[in-house]
């Protein structure tokens, strides 16, 4: 009998972190409640502790995605321009 992985959202699993975070339940109870593993709540929960700084960050990963596409639309801009100056120059 072969097993599905299930898959879980980001909002179900700050959820979890979060209760976990504040330790009104053990990991025990939270595992139950959540039909989870308390080993795979303390991963989530170390990792969410690991990239808390990330979220006060003054700068996204969204910000640095959309820099590095900007850089790549001026550069191709440059090189059409050049482009454009070749062709003009041919046509005279």
């Amino acid at each position: 009998m072969s097993t599905s992985r299930r898959k879980f959202s980001k909002e179900f699993k700050s959820k979890v972190v979060l209760e976990s975070l504040k330790e009104r339940e053990t990991l025990e109870s939270l595992a139950k409640k959540y039909e989870l593993t308390p080993t795979q709540i303390s991963i989530w929960r170390s990792l969410a502790l690991k990239n808390f700084g990330n979220v006060f960050s003054s700068e996204s990963s969204e910000d640095k995605d959309s820099d590095i596409d900007r850089q790549i639309l001026y550069a191709q801009i440059g090189e059409l321009k050049v482009q454009n100056e070749f062709l003009k120059k041919k046509l005279r």
